[in-house]
């Protein structure tokens, strides 16, 4: 019997974009489960790559951001309250998102 896992599949980002650095947010309380998510993220185009990392504690602090402030942002998944709003947010501050399980 397998185990189910998630698979991710993270588009590169477009050509205007490459040859900037990638701004990141990760938001959520278990941080080295955020950082996991992005395993392989960095390496488009056959390089490594730097990217800009801002971490948050919580979701609730997303409406404080910018349109399109970040590259992609990877989120913990919110309560079930909370969820239209979060992805609302998410949309708008990112050019792409995750919202991932602990």
């Amino acid at each position: 019997m397998s185990c189910p896992r998630t698979s991710v599949c993270l588009t590169p980002l477009a050509n205007n974009q490459a040859s900037r650095t990638p701004r990141i947010l990760l938001g959520g309380q278990h941080q080295p489960t955020l950082l996991r998510n992005l395993d392989g993220f960095s390496r488009r185009k056959g390089q490594a790559c730097a990217f800009l990392i801002q971490f948050s504690d919580s979701c609730d602090q997303l409406d404080q951001y910018g349109n399109d402030r970040f590259d992609l942002a990877v989120i913990q998944a919110p309560a079930a309250q909370d969820a239209d709003e979060v992805i609302g947010q998410l949309i708008r501050i990112a050019r792409q998102g995750l919202i991932t399980r602990r």
